[in-house]
C-alpha cells in the first residue's frame, strides 16, 4: 500500500474514530459566535457547570491511573529476564530521547510565547490569585529546602494519597514497585490486582471519553461566548509551537538517534513502520497501534526477543511527545496567567512532564488527564485555570493524534537501535536487499 493512500485512510480513520469530539468543537464554536454569553448568562451559567463538571472527572481518576501504570511498568520490567542487558539499554535510550523531547518543547515554548496574547482573556483577580499560589509554592521551596526533601519520602503514604501529594505518592510506589519485583512469586496476586486496576482505570477514561463531546463543547462554548473568536488567535499560537517541537522531534531527534547509536538506515526503517505510524495518526492510542507496531517491525527483520520486550514497555512507559505536548501547554498556561517562569521552575515543569508522561495510559486522551500532576507540583490545579484548559480541549484530540505518532515511532527506534546493537536485525529483510556485512 502506497504511503499516500496509508495518509488518506489514516485520516479518515482519524474522523470516524473522532467524529463526535469534532462536532463538538464546531457546535461550540457556533453557539459561542451566534449566542454570546451577555445574551443568555443563565445558559452559560449551565455550560460553565457542564464544563467544570468534565474536568473534575478528569481528574477523579488521576491517581489510581499513576498507581497502577507505575506499579505495572516497573514489576514487568523486574520480572523479565532479560533485564540487565535490554533493560538497561532501554531505559538509557528512552531517557535520551524523553530528555530531549522535554527540551525542545521547553525551547520553542519560550521562543514562541503562545500564551502571551491569550493574557488578556483572563480577569485579574484570577491572575492573582494563581500568582499567590505559585509564589507561595516557590516561597515554601526556597526557604524549606530540608523539609522539602523529607516531604518527597511519605512519612505516611496514605495521607500523602488523601492530600494529592504526587511526587511522595510516586516515590513510595516507585519503592514499592521494586519490592513487589524482589519478592518473588508470592507478590504475584498483588502485581494482579494492580492490572485489574489499571484496566478498570483505562475503561473508566474510555467512558470519560465518551462525555468528551458535550465537555469540550461546553468548554469550547463559554471560552468563544465570553471572549469572541479571537481565543483562537491564542490556541493556534500554541498549536503552531506543538507542531513545530513535535517536527523536530521527528524530523531530526529520531534519525539522530538511529544514526548516533546504530548503522539502521533512516528511510528503511521509517518505510517499515509507516503502516503504524498512521494507525497510531488515526487511533490516537499507542496501546490500540502496539500489535500492528509489532507485526511491522518483526516482519521488517526486528527479532520477536528486542520487540516483545521494548514495544510493549515502550508503550506504556515512553511517551516523549506526550511529556513534550505536555511541558508546552503547562508553559502557555503560565504564560498565559502571567507566572514568572525562572530556570528552576521550567526545569521542575519539564521533570514534571517526564513523570507525568510515563505514567500516562496509551489512550486517547490520556496526556491531558495527567497534566494535572504537573500543575500540582507548581502549587496549581485545573479548577484555578479553568478557562485555559477550556482553550486546551479546544485541540486537544488533533495534539493527541500528533503527539502519539511521536510516542509510537520512538518506541520502533529504540526497538531497532536495540537490535542493531543485539545483532538481533535483519538487514536483509530491512532494507529488502543483501548485506552481508551487516547480516
Amino acid at each position: 500500500m502506497g504511503l499516500h493512500m496509508q495518509v488518506f485512510i489514516a485520516l479518515l480513520l482519524g474522523i470516524k474514530r473522532n467524529g463526535h469530539i469534532f462536532l463538538g468543537i464546531i457546535l461550540g464554536v457556533l453557539v459561542g459566535i451566534f449566542a454570546p454569553q451577555h445574551l443568555y448568562p443563565k445558559a452559560y451559567q449551565i455550560l460553565d457547570l457542564i464544563g467544570q463538571s468534565f474536568i473534575n472527572i478528569i481528574q477523579m481518576v488521576v491517581l489510581p491511573l499513576v498507581i497502577s501504570a507505575i506499579i505495572i511498568g516497573i514489576s514487568n520490567i523486574g520480572d523479565s529476564k532479560q533485564l540487565t542487558k535490554l533493560g538497561s539499554k532501554m531505559l538509557l535510550y528512552y531517557g535520551i530521547i524523553i530528555t530531549l523531547a522535554v527540551t525542545i518543547g521547553a525551547t520553542v515554548a519560550l521562543l514562541l510565547q503562545p500564551g502571551v496574547g491569550a493574557k488578556a482573556l483572563i480577569d485579574s483577580n484570577v491572575i492573582a490569585s494563581v500568582h499567590d499560589s505559585v509564589a507561595s509554592a516557590i516561597e515554601y521551596q526556597k526557604e524549606n529546602l530540608v523539609q522539602i526533601f523529607l516531604d518527597v519520602i511519605p512519612k505516611n503514604p496514605f495521607e500523602a494519597l488523601a492530600q494529592g501529594k504526587m511526587i511522595p505518592i510516586i516515590i513510595f510506589v516507585s519503592i514499592f514497585a521494586v519490592a513487589l519485583t524482589r519478592a518473588g512469586e508470592i507478590s504475584h496476586p498483588l502485581v494482579s490486582f494492580f492490572e485489574s486496576i489499571f484496566a478498570a482505570t483505562m475503561k473508566v477514561t474510555d467512558w470519560i471519553m465518551y462525555l468528551a463531546a458535550p465537555g469540550i463543547f461546553a468548554l469550547t462554548a463559554t471560552a468563544v461566548g465570553s471572549f469572541g473568536i479571537e481565543v483562537f488567535q491564542s490556541i493556534s499560537k500554541f498549536a503552531l509551537a506543538v507542531c513545530l517541537a513535535l517536527g523536530i522531534q521527528f524530523f531530526i531527534v529520531y534519525p539522530l538517534m538511529l544514526k548516533l547509536f546504530s548503522k539502521v538506515p533512516v528511510g528503511k526503517l521509517f518505510s517499515a513502520v509507516s503502516e503504524a505510524i498512521m494507525v497510531a495518526f488515526g487511533t490516537a492510542s499507542s496501546s490500540a497501534t502496539l500489535p500492528l507496531t509489532i507485526t511491522c517491525c518483526e516482519k521488517r527483520g526486528i527479532s520477536n526477543r528486542v520487540c516483545s520486550f521494548v514495544l510493549p514497555l515502550g508503550a506504556t512507559l515512553n511517551m516523549d511527545g506526550t511529556a513534550l505536548v505536555q511541558t508546552i501547554a503547562v508553559i502557555f498556561l503560565a504564560q498565559m496567567y502571567g507566572i514568572d517562569l525562572t530556570p528552576l521552575l521550567i526545569f521542575e515543569i519539564a521533570f514534571l512532564a517526564i513523570v507525568a508522561s510515563s505514567t500516562s495510559a496509551g489512550i486517547p486522551g490520556a496526556g491531558l488527564i495527567t497534566i494535572a500532576l504537573v500543575l500540582n507540583g507548581i502549587g496549581l490545579t485545573p479548577q484555578q485555570l479553568v478557562i485555559g484548559f477550556s482553550l486546551l480541549f479546544t485541540i486537544e484530540r488533533f495534539m493527541d493524534m500528533l503527539r502519539t505518532i511521536c510516542n509510537v515511532t520512538s518506541d520502533t527506534i529504540v526497538a531497532a537501535i536495540i537490535a542493531d546493537n543485539e545483532n538481533e536485525l535483519n538487514y536483509e529483510l530491512l532494507c529488502g536487499e543483501k548485506q552481508s556485512e551487516k547480516a
